[in-house]
Order: C-alpha cells, then structure tokens, then sequence
C-alpha cells in the first residue's frame, strides 16, 4: 500500500451521494455477486456510543484488513464571519504540519511506516481529518488524529509557509470554472449570510489571519459533542471506544463564558450574478431554487426528482436512448457540453438547482429547457419517469459505498446531520413510498412559482434577463 500525506481540497456544492456496499459487488470465493436485496439484509449494523463528553463514536464492522477512521466536527465556512472566513480552510493546511508531540517529520515518518493514507477535507457545516490504514494499525490511526486535532502546534513559520501555499491555491481554483460558479451560486442565494462565505475565504482574509485567529476558531469550535470519531472496515466498535476514552475523552465540551455558537437562519435570496468573460469558450450556468435541510422528510422526493432529470456529459454513449428528457435533448439539438442535477443540503436549508456548461450560442436554450424540466416534475411526471428514478436512486446510493472511506465519511455526516447513521434498507423503504403525486407536490412545494438564484461565468451576455427566467417557474395553461 502506498504511503501519503495529503490534504484534500474543500467540498463545495456537494450533492447528496454516497457509498457503494462492498456486499453488492465484491465476488467471494464460491460464490456469486449479492444481490440488491441480500445487500440491504446483509448489511452490517452501524454501533454508536457516547463518551462522559458528549463525543460520539459510530463504527460499522465490514470485516475487511484495512479500516478507515476520523474525526468528522461540525465546523465549516458557515460558522465564520467576514473577518475570519477561510480560518477552517487555513487549519485544514496546517493539520499535519506537525504537533506539540509530533514534529511533522516525525508524523510523517509514521504514517510512512504504516502504509496510511492521512487526510482532511472542510465544508461549509463539515471539517474532517482521517486516516486509511491496515485494522491492526487502528490504535496509532487513533492516536496520531486525536493528536493532531487536539494538538496541533501552529508553529508561525508553517503559516507563513501555508498562507503562500494557499494564496496559490486560491489562484489556480479561479481556473476551476464549476467551483467558481458554485461559490457564486451561494454568494448570491444567501447574500449577506454566513452560507454566503465561500469555503476557501477570499484572498485578503488569507494574507491577515493569524495564529490567534486559528487558536479563537479551535477554541470555539472543536467541541467534543460538536465531535464524531467514525471508522469502517476491519473494526471492533468496544476498541474503538477504549481507544477513544484514551485518547479523546480530554476534549473539552465547555465554551467560555458559556457562549454557545449558535447558526443564525441563512435567508435565501431570488437573484442573479454574472460574470463575463467572453474570453472563455464555454459558460458555465447555474440556476437554483431554496431547498430541503439535511433532514427535511422531503428530501427523498427531492433525490428522485433529481434521478428524474439525471445528468449529462458528452463523454456519455447513449445518445437519443438516454432515460433523461433534458439528457435525450442535449444530444438531439446539442444543447450543452454537460450538465447535472444537484442539492447541496444544509442543517437547516439547501440549494436545489441544475448546472450546465454550454456554448454562448445555446445558453438561452439550454435555460428554457432545464425549466421546463422542473416544471414537468410539478405537472406532468408519469409512473415510468418516477420508476425509473427510483432505480436510478438506488443503484447511486449503493453503488457509490464503495470501500472503507466512503462508507466512513458516510458514518460522520451522517451521525452529525441526523444523530444516527441511516441504513441502506431505510433509504430504499423510503424511496419506494413515493409515487408521482408525492414528486408533483414536493417539486411544487419547491418549484413552482419561486424566485431561483442564478450564476454564470464565461461569455454569458445570452442569459436571459431575470425576469424572463422568473416568469418562467410557473405555466399558465388552459
């Protein structure tokens, strides 16, 4: 196995998707591949204690030689102000720069020796660092990212090194044009809020955060029942406890001054921001409407609705047989280089929307038609579209538990957003509860008549004007 370090870039606009069980498409000797159903049944039970701190631990035993595990805190862009946005970010840099016990040679050397993989990513409500390791090396995985969590060293001459590292970051992500519009995306849907701040922060809070700015933001916010200490693969659940209770039960759960941070409601917004740059070749446009929280009962309905319209790449075979309507248009009147159907879920919000990438040419036809779309789910959806979004919906969810990590960051989002860890076998109940009468009243619930937020990047002078996009979210049909 090969050894790293390495830190993983932020997840912005994450879509709702997740693992792929190994049960369903693992061949054991002597035995062929587990079906859907089996994998449902033959799924292993996800175990969750609570420490004396209010630190949880959630592990699920797949009885694999390797392991994955981490600490997932409930910390992001979101619980930064102007002043310290990107502070997360910054942190996520300076993780493994070393400790008060490790130098970062020394904690190199040991993730070296192991054959591990150690990483990190930030969200806008999520931070999370872990470690993908033999089982057996379980113990030190542990040791080594309570250590880091709780320890790091912030040493002045690695964030001058770290604050050069990430203002180059900061460039060359402008050359990632979906990243760039997604971040708009929020920018201007939760406007003067904090869902507003973009993960990375902006360019002048990168050049003036200081340690003290990172020492504040550990202080208010890695709490232990803020805290999920998740693993999968070859792990047993009352080790992991023991390991747990050595290394982390020192976390501390009080705030100074009991001042608790609280989220304060992220107001969405209808409007739109463009930024035009007829030098790019293609514009990249993203149109969204308010959507469900993490754990709204309509977020199921809403992942079918989005199965619905599916997605689309030119790389896809398939042409005019692909199940997607606004996919079979894509190809027939080449209205677009790709486009997918999203929902970034929050704690207590979302962004429901479509995202393509088309030629200037076809910007005002690619938007008439990813309109029309949503508005077929709120009118017209048939059995068969919904059957087949259902199935399209299942084979993600499964299919994309593929291996300890996934499974893992799984575990961590899932106990943080929702206090459990939702098994497959639920998901697939409820997805099969719905019907079109539930799809056409969510999607109008969400849809219908709302005023969207859009953002384009590129040569975007042929998007619509806003009140022609607007007047577009509802039919007046006779």
């Amino acid at each position: 196995m090969a050894a790293s370090v390495c830190r993983v870039g932020s997840t912005v606009g994450r879509v709702l998707s997740k693992t792929r069980s190994p049960l369903l498409l693992s061949l054991r000797r002597g035995q062929a591949s587990v079906s859907y159903a089996q994998s449902l049944v033959g799924a292993p039970e996800t175990k969750l204690t609570a420490l004396d701190n209010g630190l949880r631990i959630a592990s699920e035993d797949t009885g694999h030689a390797t392991c994955t595990v981490g600490l997932w805190i409930s910390t992001g862009s979101r619980y930064e102000s102007e002043k310290n946005n990107g502070a997360g970010f910054f942190l996520e840099h300076m993780a493994f720069k070393g400790t008060k016990t490790h130098t970062q040679s020394a904690l190199e050397q040991k993730v070296e020796s192991m054959g591990a993989h150690l990483s990190a990513y930030t969200s806008r409500e999520h931070t999370a660092y872990y470690m993908k390791t033999l089982s057996k090396d379980l113990p030190t995985a542990v040791e080594l990212l309570a250590d880091v969590v709780q320890s790091c060293s912030l040493n002045e001459a690695d964030i001058e090194q770290q604050r050069a590292v990430l203002l180059r970051e900061l460039e060359e992500v402008e050359g990632n044009l979906q990243d760039v519009c997604l971040d708009l995306l929020h920018a201007t849907a939760f406007q003067g809020t904090p869902l507003g701040h973009s993960v990375m922060g902006p360019s002048s809070n990168a050049r003036t955060l200081a340690r003290h700015d990172l020492v504040d933001y550990i202080n208010s916010h890695y709490k232990a029942p803020r805290m999920v200490l998740a693993a999968a693969g070859g792990v047993n659940h009352e080790d992991l406890v023991g390991l747990a209770k050595s290394h982390l039960s020192g976390v501390s759960f009080e705030y100074e001054g009991d001042a608790v941070p609280v989220l304060s409601p992220c107001r969405f917004t209808g409007s739109e921001i463009c930024m035009r740059d007829d030098a790019l070749p293609l514009a990249h446009v993203a149109i969204a409407v308010e959507g469900a929280s993490a754990a709204s009962p309509d977020i199921v309905p809403l992942m079918v609705a989005n199965a619905i319209i599916g997605s689309y790449d030119l790389t896809y075979g398939g042409g005019k047989n692909l199940s997607s309507r606004l996919a079979r248009l894509s190809v027939e009147d080449n209205l677009c280089h790709s486009f997918q159907a999203f929902h970034s879920s929050y704690s207590d919000t979302g962004l429901l929307g479509l995202y393509f990438v088309t030629d200037r040419e076809h910007i005002e036809d690619m938007m008439h038609w990813s309109q029309n779309a949503w508005m077929n789910l709120c009118t017209t959806v048939t059995e068969s579209d919904v059957a087949r979004g259902k199935m399209a919906l299942k084979a993600s969810l499964v299919g994309q538990l593929n291996g300890t990590t996934p499974i893992c960051d799984d575990i961590g989002r899932h106990v943080l957003n929702y206090g459990r860890r939702i098994p497959l076998s639920e998901w697939d109940a409820r997805i099969d509860a719905v019907n079109p009468k539930i799809i056409r009243d969510t999607c109008s619930k969400y849809f219908y008549d709302k005023c969207p937020a859009v953002a384009a990047v590129g040569p975007v002078e042929q998007v619509p004007d806003y009140n022609r996009i607007r007047s577009a979210m509802y039919w007046l049909r006779f």
